[in-house]
């Protein structure tokens, strides 16, 4: 079989398992500026299931372009958030998001990329426009198996939370009594209660960080923080950006730091955290901010990460 269809094959398999169709069923809940409440989606595929067996080594790469190129045309409409794919349709016939579009169905025919297709945009179905009360900045998803689901920072189990995550639970520790560090890497608990978990690139090629960088990504989510930064009726959130690169998209996108708090450190990687992360007290800052801004009770409950262990 050539390298190619292996590659593909592989990405069918293991990660991107693509569907020939895919619906997102939506159900959502009154929201109000003051609450800030979340609606909840889901999605449920119809896999094509694909094995050697199935179809020799040359109809393989034939069928398996088709099926690419057919699941990216409608990804945003397939499988992202309702209020966020309102928010930024427009983004969608823009030149540049079409050389995206054009470079990920390349990079997808030749090598497996992460994460799975159906989990790019996962972050806007948990966390919908309406509701996002802190923004956390990632760059790129992580890029070996079984890592990258979305959310910036987060991994699924069985995966261990890597050395960045692990950071985040020491400062969580220390500025939530009631949090103790999970053994799971999860963070979609927080997504669905307002964090919005958003990396600036939101695929690479496996293996090979920061690949899909400076291909469109950047322009597509910096459009996504205007959208919170304008929402209508909005009293502000939180950003936190750790690191050079979190913080020089913070200043590109124009906050107005009199209705919104940005939080600025180091970044939480094992070989930075010690220079300013570790000891920042984002998040003990982030509730006293939420707190006065929106009232008691509209603070994060971070220590939802630890009673999700059962």
């Amino acid at each position: 079989m050539p390298k190619a269809a292996k590659e593909v094959q592989k990405t069918l398999h293991g990660f991107i398992k693509v569907t020939t169709s895919t619906k997102v069923k939506k159900t959502t809940s009154a929201q109000s500026t003051s609450s800030l409440s979340t609606d909840a989606t889901q999605v449920e595929s119809s896999e094509l299931q694909i094995s050697s067996t199935d179809l020799n080594a040359e109809e393989l790469p034939t069928e398996l372009d088709a099926t690419v190129a057919v699941q990216l045309q409608t990804l945003e409409q397939d499988t992202m958030g309702k209020s966020w794919y309102n928010a930024l349709k427009g983004e969608f016939e823009m030149d540049y998001f079409h050389k995206l579009k054009a470079f990920l169905e390349g990079e997808l025919k030749q090598h497996t990329v992460y994460p799975p297709l159906n989990n790019v945009y996962s972050w806007s179905r948990f966390t919908p426009l309406n509701s996002v009360k802190v923004v956390i900045l990632g760059q790129d998803p992580y890029h070996n198996v079984g890592q990258a689901h979305g959310l910036s920072f987060s991994v699924l189990p069985p995966t261990k939370p890597p050395g960045s995550l692990k950071n985040i639970y020491k400062q969580m520790i220390d500025d939530v009594p009631s949090f103790s560090a999970p053994k799971h890497g999860d963070l979609t608990a927080l997504a669905k209660l307002g964090v919005l978990w958003l990396n600036t690139s939101l695929t690479v090629r496996a293996h090979k960080a920061g690949s899909h960088s400076g291909k469109g990504w950047e322009t597509f989510t910096a459009k996504a923080l205007k959208a919170v930064v304008s929402r209508p009726g909005s009293n502000g959130v939180v950003f936190m950006a750790w690191g050079l690169p979190a913080q020089k998209t913070c200043e590109k996108i124009g906050i107005d730091r009199k209705k919104h708090l940005v939080l600025k450190s180091a970044h939480p990687s094992p070989l930075s955290a010690h220079r300013g992360f570790l000891g920042n007290n984002h998040f003990k800052l982030a509730n006293e901010w939420l707190r006065e801004k929106y009232g008691e009770g509209a603070e994060i409950d971070w220590a939802v990460l630890s009673r999700s262990e059962s």
